[in-house]
């Protein structure tokens, strides 16, 4: 009786610890709502951040870059895109042929004597 209840006691307290830890550890709101504003207040009317160094300003002008690409989809409605066929080989599984039982072992170490197998077998 006083295990069962010894045992109920370390559940719960388990449980507590493990909700505290989370809420500690991974439910900090105010890292979150900190973050969020100083991103907000950081950028400038002209849509730049407060630090232009050149490798944000050259960053960005790739990044804007990218918007510009267009993609021509004729390809997949071409003629030799339409013919290509899927040619992979299905692989099938011989009966029989199997690797080695320890592909580590020092070669030469995996060979056994079935007969040696059966009779150690038959003495047991």
């Amino acid at each position: 009786m006083f295990s069962k209840i010894k045992n109920i006691i370390i559940v719960v307290i388990i449980i507590a610890a493990s909700i505290f830890a989370y809420f500690f550890f991974f439910k900090n709101k105010s890292s979150d709502s900190n973050l969020s504003s100083s991103l907000v207040s950081d950028l400038l009317p002209n849509g730049n951040t407060a630090s232009d160094t050149p490798v944000d300003t050259e960053f960005l002008t790739i990044l804007l870059g990218i918007k510009d690409i267009k993609l021509n989809d004729s390809i997949f409605s071409d003629v030799a895109f339409t013919n290509l066929r899927d040619s992979s080989i299905t692989l099938i599984k011989e009966e029989g042929i199997e690797g080695r039982k320890n592909p580590f072992a020092s070669i030469g170490s995996d060979t056994i004597n079935t007969t040696e197998q059966t009779s150690n077998l038959e003495t047991l």
